[in-house]
């Protein structure tokens, strides 16, 4: 059959099967460059139609079409939109019937059926392989295909097998689709599931219609509730990275009035299917999930993504918010995160299997997308230069709406790096914190640190601020943490050219109000100064300490970023 043919055919099951009268975004290019037998490698936002790319060639096709996908939900979903719209598919998967198994493998295996979902893990299995080895398999779709990057998420250590499927099959095409992977990670997956050899269409990841905010964690239980008064006839997901914490958030919504329920890998399977069915039909319910939810799941109208830690990347990030606002109209993102996720991501980097070099890289993204949280910038500027894409200002972020000012913060930066330096770089920011504040801690007092000249030198502002600007200095590189001793804050090379005036810096403006306990004078200053001697004191100790970094510079040497 000529290509036109072919082509004219696919135009006619996405209109007559499908309901839809054109193309959108690059579906056109990329089913024809499916159906003329080429190696296909898609990138595509969330909501833009990846399945009908490989849905719309498998009804086409006279040969046997096999989707590897991640999540059983997702294969559920899929399978039952086909029978709907009269497209005869199966699944198998461990929530079925021994039973209903048997008969989708002989229906796909007789012929009666052309197309067959199955885990990467029951793909790979040596049974399966062997009887596939039978048939004439024409198309595998590797769905959400990022997963088999070793740069990409660490999600199914059977994603990379399917490397071997080119050597296993090499009579059949194989096709990949996901909403998210970098340029680095895009290049694993051409060298190692196509051999170099692969047609590959990227879309526009701009997503328009999400207004996209990001506030630091302050009270999440009260950013939480204040963001979602004003939506409470409206569906969304709310992500979390523990199953602890969705269990938490979804009692204190619950409490406070909001339909809403839990999901996660902890749950049984039905439990999680009628979590996952109500949030379908409901037109206001709040899914508190972990990562897992929403992969590929239809539901148009999702009007807001909320994620109350960080997530592990830019490409995680983007995936996630992209189930907001499929049917194009406005929806909404926030982001509220602290110091503590990023301690968490770093130790779930740091613990997993990888080689060094991966873990690199995975620590790299996340100070990537700890910078666009601390940008004031365009965030959707910022977002989508990440994945090589140029914009303009989007005009529906927090920064584009409320610009946030700069302020030159040099001189609260070195007080910040010498108390750091002054405690010789083995302490977390609490500690950190609270020499600069001049706290009575018992651990202060246990290491003489109320001693310091630089005890107290930042009383005049609260933890909420030095948190806030300690982020901010983390995200430009001024500061890094160390894991291997357990999150101590240290000083980088950039770090030190501030704390030395050859460089200055410049924050982005933090909005916190100035309590009576905030401008506490610490309690080992001597009592006999008044207020304005006990000022003069602090400043004279902190020039004490300058002029002794001028005359001792090689003091500093040995740190690095």
């Amino acid at each position: 059959m000529s290509i036109s043919l072919l082509n004219k055919k696919a135009l006619d099951v996405l209109q007559q099967t499908f309901g839809y009268q054109s193309y959108r975004f690059k579906q056109k290019e990329i089913i024809e460059s499916v159906l003329s037998g080429n190696d296909t490698l898609a990138l595509m936002p969330t909501g833009a139609g990846k399945s009908l790319c490989y849905q719309i060639p498998a009804i086409i096709s006279s040969k046997k079409t096999i989707v590897i996908s991640p999540l059983i939900s997702l294969m559920d979903d899929q399978v039952a939109a086909l029978n709907e719209c009269g497209v005869q598919a199966v699944k198998i998967h461990s929530d079925l019937p021994y039973e209903a198994r048997i008969s989708s493998w002989n229906n796909f295996k007789s012929g009666k059926v052309k197309i067959i979902y199955l885990s990467p893990e029951k793909l790979m299995s040596e049974n399966i392989i062997n009887e596939l080895k039978t048939m004439e398999v024409g198309l595998f779709v590797i769905d959400e295909i990022h997963c088999v990057s070793k740069w990409g998420h660490d999600f199914r250590p059977d994603y990379n097998k399917l490397s071997e499927l080119k050597t296993l099959f090499p009579k059949s095409n194989i096709v990949g689709f996901t909403a998210t992977a970098d340029k680095t990670t895009r290049l694993d997956i051409v060298e190692n599931i196509f051999n170099k050899n692969v047609r590959v269409f990227i879309s526009s990841l701009d997503r328009p219609n999400l207004s996209l905010s990001i506030n630091q964690k302050t009270n999440w239980k009260n950013q939480l509730v204040d963001f979602l008064n004003i939506r409470k006839m409206q569906s969304g997901i709310i992500y979390c990275l523990s199953r602890k914490k969705t269990e938490e958030v979804t009692s204190f919504l619950i409490n406070k009035g909001f339909n809403a329920s839990a999901y996660h890998a902890g749950l049984d399977g039905q439990v999680r299917k009628n979590v996952q069915n109500t949030f379908m039909t409901d037109q206001a319910h709040i899914v508190v999930a972990t990562i897992a939810f929403g992969m590929g799941i239809d539901k148009p109208d999702i009007r807001f993504v909320i994620h109350l830690n960080l997530p592990g990347s830019v490409e995680a990030y983007s995936q996630e918010i992209g189930r907001a606002g499929r049917d194009g109209k406005a929806s909404d993102t926030l982001l509220i995160y602290g110091l503590d996720d990023l301690v968490i991501q770093r130790k779930i980097t740091e613990d997993s299997d990888k080689e060094s070099k991966y873990k690199f890289y995975d620590n790299k993204r996340l100070d990537y997308l700890l910078s666009y949280c601390e940008t004031p910038e365009c965030r959707r500027k910022v977002l989508l230069s990440y994945f090589d894409e140029n914009s303009d200002n989007c005009n529906n972020c927090d920064n584009c709406l409320n610009p946030p000012s700069l302020i030159d913060g040099t001189i609260l930066a070195q007080k910040l790096l010498s108390t750091i330096y002054k405690t010789g770089q083995f302490f977390g920011q609490v500690h950190i914190i609270n020499v600069l504040r001049g706290s009575e801690d018992k651990k202060i007092i246990d290491k003489g640190h109320h001693n310091l000249s630089v005890y107290g030198i930042g009383n005049d502002k609260s933890k909420e601020f030095w948190q806030s600007f300690l982020r901010q200095m983390l995200a430009y590189g001024h500061l890094k943490i160390n894991f291997q001793k357990y999150g101590a804050i240290q000083i980088t090379n950039t770090g030190v050219e501030v704390l030395r005036n050859k460089l200055k810096f410049l924050y982005k403006d933090i909005p916190i109000k100035l309590t009576k306990e905030m401008v506490k004078a610490p309690k080992y200053l001597n009592k006999d100064l008044n207020t304005e001697d006990t000022a003069l004191l602090k400043n004279l100790k902190f020039l004490r300490l300058e002029i002794a970094k001028k005359t001792k510079p090689t003091c500093f040497h040995g740190f690095s970023r």
